[in-house]
């Protein structure tokens, strides 16, 4: 299979090593990973912040762009979820995030990885309420050797990210990661795990502030482990 890597704006500028062990979790798997480098932002931060029109020609391009492709693959549920509600049918078709790549399309539970360490998982809220990823994560740490998965807290609960929320609602963003950061310290675990780079990028900055230690990891930085 023939797959594109939407690596997203945050993987492509700040995150390049969750982009990197997405291509190597996939080919591991035997699948042939192109990445085509017209791509560029797929809107969602412009439409959020009310700048409609330039969203929409965003959604064009990227429908240009990764049309030619099996299937789009990407290590951000909130972008998968953008993508999908701009392009209704084409996206549902095409365009996954990584967990659902892996269980719903390759059927693959154990992709063969190793890591050592007690995690928790946050599931966000664009794959638990617009992608419905289910336990694909889940699963998927599961079947880690040496993870130890530890359940988290009030997992359902936003960490006060939501993009431009964090920005505009400043206050209300830092109580609601405050309390999910009591919640991951109450695990007892050494890193926490999700399936959007955005996410950890404000969890791990509050870990950080308070010099908890615990390691804010993508999923497929654990799968590429």
């Amino acid at each position: 299979m023939r797959v594109a890597l939407f690596v997203t704006c945050l993987a492509d500028t700040l995150f390049p090593e969750t982009g990197k062990a997405t291509v190597r979790v996939l080919e591991g798997l035997g699948v042939e990973v192109v990445f085509p480098r017209e791509q560029t932002c797929c809107g969602q931060l412009h439409l959020n912040a009310g700048y409609a029109h330039e969203a929409r020609a965003l959604a064009t391009r990227f429908r240009d762009v990764f049309g030619p492709y099996d299937a789009v693959v990407s290590p951000s549920g909130s972008c998968v979820a953008h993508v999908r509600e701009q392009h209704a049918g084409w996206g549902e078709a095409h365009v996954y995030e990584l967990s659902q790549f892996l269980t719903g399309v390759l059927g693959a539970d154990d992709v063969g990885s190793g890591f050592a360490g007690r995690v928790t998982y946050h599931p966000t809220c664009h794959s638990l309420r617009s992608l419905r990823v289910g336990d694909a994560p889940l699963r998927l740490l599961r079947a880690v050797p040496g993870l130890e998965l530890v359940e988290l807290g009030a997992a359902e609960e936003c960490c006060g990210f939501g993009g431009t929320f964090a920005v505009k609602n400043a206050a209300v963003s830092s109580a609601m990661l405050d309390e999910k950061i009591d919640h991951v310290l109450a695990t007892g675990a050494g890193a926490v795990c999700a399936c959007d780079a955005s996410c950890l990028m404000h969890i791990g900055g509050g870990l950080r502030r308070r010099r908890a230690g615990v390691r804010p990891l993508h999923l497929a930085e654990i799968l590429a482990a």
